[in-house]
C-alpha cells in the first residue's frame, strides 16, 4: 500500500494514526507530495484529478481518497476495530468524525486564506468566521466531555489529529488554557502511542 504524504497534513496523520492502531503502518509506503491550492502536484493529479493528499493506493492499485475512505479501508482491512458497525454508536462516532473534520477543514481554509491569498485580496472576516467556528466546535466538546470515556474510535482519533493540528498552526488559541474541561478528557486521547508518532520522508 502506498500513500501520498505530507507529515503536517492533519489528514494524512488521520489516516497514517488510524493505520498505526491497527498495526497497518509498516505496511504503507510513503509518497512524496507537495499538495498546494495552487501551484498543484502534477503526481498526485494524476492518481486523483482533486490534487490533494491524502491519495492512497491499495496493494490491488485501487486509488482512495479522501481521508474518511482511506480510514474506513484501513478499519476494514483491520477487522473494524475502530468504527461500530452499527447503532448509535456509529452515528455518533461518524459525527464526530465530521466534527473533527470541520475543525480541520476550517483551520486551514484561514491558514490559506493567510498564507496562500496575496495580502491586498485577504478577507479578514472569512478567517475570524472560520476561527469562530473551531472555537464554537471547541466549546461543543468542552461541554460533552463524556464523548471521550467512551471506547476509542475514528471519531476521537479524528478530534485527536484536529487538537494536534492546533496545537502546530494555532498555539495562540491556547485550547487547552481556554477549554480546561476539554484539554482533561482529551488527555487520554492525544497520550495514545498512535498520536504520538511521527512519519517523515
Amino acid at each position: 500500500m502506498k500513500i501520498y504524504f505530507s507529515p503536517t497534513s492533519p489528514y494524512v496523520r488521520k489516516c497514517m494514526v488510524t493505520a498505526h492502531e491497527l498495526g497497518l503502518a509498516d505496511l504503507i509506503e510513503l509518497l512524496p507530495a507537495s499538495a498546494h491550492p495552487v501551484t498543484r502536484d502534477a503526481s498526485i493529479v494524476a492518481n486523483n484529478p482533486l490534487g490533494k493528499v491524502p491519495t492512497f493506493i491499495t496493494d490491488d492499485g485501487q486509488v482512495l481518497y479522501d481521508s474518511r475512505v482511506i480510514c474506513e479501508y484501513l478499519n476494514a482491512l483491520g477487522h473494524g476495530r475502530l468504527l461500530p458497525a452499527e447503532g448509535p454508536a456509529r452515528w455518533e462516532a461518524l459525527t464526530l468524525q465530521s466534527l473533527g473534520d470541520g475543525i480541520l477543514d476550517a483551520a486551514l481554509l484561514a491558514r490559506y486564506e493567510n498564507n496562500v491569498r496575496p495580502q491586498a485580496l485577504r478577507w479578514p472576516d472569512w478567517v475570524a468566521g472560520k476561527i469562530d467556528a473551531i472555537h464554537t466546535s471547541l466549546a461543543h466538546l468542552n461541554q460533552h466531555p463524556e464523548l471521550f470515556a467512551k471506547d476509542f474510535h475514528l471519531g476521537l482519533l479524528t478530534i485527536g489529529c484536529a487538537l494536534w493540528y492546533l496545537d502546530l498552526r494555532y498555539p495562540e488559541l491556547a485550547w487547552r488554557d481556554n477549554y480546561p474541561a476539554l484539554a482533561q478528557a482529551s488527555a487520554a486521547t492525544l497520550a495514545r502511542s498512535s498520536m504520538a508518532q511521527s512519519w517523515s520522508l
